[in-house]
C-alpha cells in the first residue's frame, strides 16, 4: 500500500510505500522519526502509534515544540 505524507518540519509530501496492516510507529521508524517528537494526524485528528494505516491515507507529522 501507498500512503502521502506530509511532514511539517521538512515542508514536504513524499509517498511511502509500506506493507499492509503497518502502523503508524512502522511509518515513523522508516522516516527515521523519533516518535516522541511528534504528533500524527489524519484529516486533522490525532492518531496513536497503533493507528493501523490503510492505501492512499494522507498523513501529516508536526514536530513537537517545547520549553519554558
Amino acid at each position: 500500500m501507498k500512503v502521502n505524507v506530509f511532514i511539517e518540519r521538512e515542508r514536504k509530501d513524499v509517498e511511502i510505500e509500506l506493507k499492509d496492516n503497518s502502523t503508524v510507529k512502522d511509518l515513523l521508524k522508516i522516516l527515521k522519526i523519533n516518535p516522541v517528537t511528534v504528533i500524527t494526524t489524519i484529516n486533522d485528528e490525532v492518531i496513536t502509534e497503533d493507528y493501523k494505516l490503510n492505501d492512499k491515507d494522507k498523513i501529516e507529522i508536526h514536530s513537537v515544540v517545547s520549553g519554558g
